[in-house]
């Protein structure tokens, strides 16, 4: 199967952001001969925070609509209603896809796919914001059982309180399980609202497509630090570019059970690398405070204090082992920095 690869920026902001996003990430698809399958942007955006940036509405719409036919590229959008999806279809737009907010509503979620039923859209469905994957499968199922002529999925995280490095939770293990119910239904990465910030992007990206994802969804703006959402999160075109030439594209997809336990150690690895920089940050901050205060480097008691969080009773002893072991190394480090 070709890749599916989707950009354009979060939100249409004016007519000119528009029209120079498009045009910079024509001219990247000239330079590097990549297929643009979807030009993406959002016209009604479900925000959490009421003072956020909602987007323009139905007065984006044309634009959308000379974008598709003055670049020759699909463009797709977000709808949350049924009556959304006929303001599109009046646009000539029949690309949408159905958003993480929108996914945790079944009632609204069915109200689309009536909307929608036996006519010639393309439907994305994102995961559900929740981690709940047969609320996903239900979400597809009512587009599948419409009669909607291709349904994508597209995983973009969950929100979750225990996620310390990502904006949304990856849970891989959802989308594999997503993938193994339907081998033949295509599934794309949204690094971008995954994780948040484009520095994880190229790292997601290439991890989804190792797990057999069958594309990117991701955000571009021509100038990201104007945007009036996601800006943290949004490449430029020529950095999509770069980034698209980059990554190794799998052809098939492995063991899912395999692929679903690489998953949760990748995560967690991820997850114990940024917390052992932020760690290490918090021990320079109490090296200036011991500093400023004329106090002894090394406290015992305090540290014995850590070790007991770590060494509780009835643990494995290779790894009570590996563990002490660890714990000596990052005490001394720790030391060395302070002094």
């Amino acid at each position: 199967m070709k890749p599916v690869l989707i950009a354009g920026p979060c939100a249409v902001e004016s007519e000119h952001q528009l029209f120079t996003t498009a045009e910079l990430l024509s001219q990247e698809i000239k330079r590097t001969g990549i297929a643009l399958d979807y030009f993406r942007a959002g016209v009604w955006k479900p925000r959490s925070n009421p003072n956020s940036f909602k987007g323009l509405g139905n007065e984006a719409l044309p634009w959308l609509g000379e974008v598709q036919r003055g670049f020759g590229i699909r463009v797709c959008t977000e709808v949350m209603t049924a009556k959304q999806v006929d303001a599109c279809a009046k646009a000539g737009i029949t690309t949408l896809w159905v958003g993480a907010r929108t996914g945790v509503n079944p009632v609204e979620v069915q109200k689309i796919a009536d909307a929608v039923k036996e006519k010639p859209f393309t439907i994305l469905v994102k995961n559900p914001i929740v981690p709940d994957l047969n609320l996903w499968i239900g979400n597809i199922e009512r587009f599948l059982q419409a009669g909607v002529s291709q349904v994508i999925a597209v995983h973009r995280g969950f929100a979750n309180g225990n996620e310390n490095v990502y904006r949304n939770a990856p849970c891989w293990e959802i989308p594999i399980d997503l993938k193994v119910h339907y081998p033949e239904l295509p599934i794309l990465c949204d690094p971008s609202h995954l994780c948040g910030n484009v520095k994880w992007i190229p790292q997601v990206a290439q991890l989804a497509l190792n797990y057999g994802f069958n594309g990117l969804m991701l955000e571009t703006h021509y100038s990201p630090a104007e945007a009036l959402s996601d800006a943290s999160q949004q490449l430029t075109p020529a950095q999509w570019g770069d980034l698209i030439q980059s990554l190794t594209f799998k052809t098939d997809m492995p063991n899912a059970e395999l692929i679903k336990q690489r998953a949760l150690l990748e995560h967690v690895d991820t997850q114990l690398s940024e917390l052992l920089a932020k760690r290490m940050e918090i021990v320079d901050e109490i090296a200036r405070i011991k500093k400023e205060n004329n106090l002894p480097v090394v406290q015992p008691k305090q540290w014995q204090q850590v070790t007991e969080r770590y060494l509780k009773e009835g643990l494995d002893p290779a790894y009570r082992d590996f563990l002490a072991q660890f714990l000596e190394l990052l005490h001394q480090t720790s030391i060395q920095r302070q002094q």
